[in-house]
């Protein structure tokens, strides 16, 4: 995908980069993404299971993420279905996150953000 893609997408839905966040470190499945969404101490999600894998599904139509079936360590029941981010994903998040650090510098030259 080309950089024009990548504006293409902004700005993100605030629920997609939250959700582009949680998968930035690692691959997670979805009780533990929407488990790590509701106990942010930043910004508390509380995204109920069909929204969650409504924005999911989204998110992988766009290429932002990839599912797979991976261990699940947690229960004997079917493999979780872990979602990670795609290259293209962490683009449009680095893209988002400078588009947000231009708004807050610009709120602070207008002091309706703290320094």
């Amino acid at each position: 995908m080309t950089e024009r893609d990548v504006k293409a997408q902004l700005p993100v839905p605030p629920r997609t980069f939250a959700i582009l966040l949680a998968l930035a470190e690692e691959p997670k499945h979805g009780y533990g993404l929407m488990r790590e969404l509701q106990e942010n101490p930043v910004e508390q999600w509380l995204l109920g299971p069909a929204t969650l894998y409504r924005t999911l599904k989204q998110m992988e139509g766009e290429g932002l993420i990839t599912t797979a079936a991976g261990p699940d360590r947690e229960s004997d029941g079917p493999p979780r279905r872990y979602y990670t981010l795609t290259g293209f994903g962490r683009r449009v998040g680095e893209a988002e996150a400078a588009r947000m650090r231009g708004l807050v510098a610009r709120a602070e030259q207008f002091r309706l953000a703290n320094r």
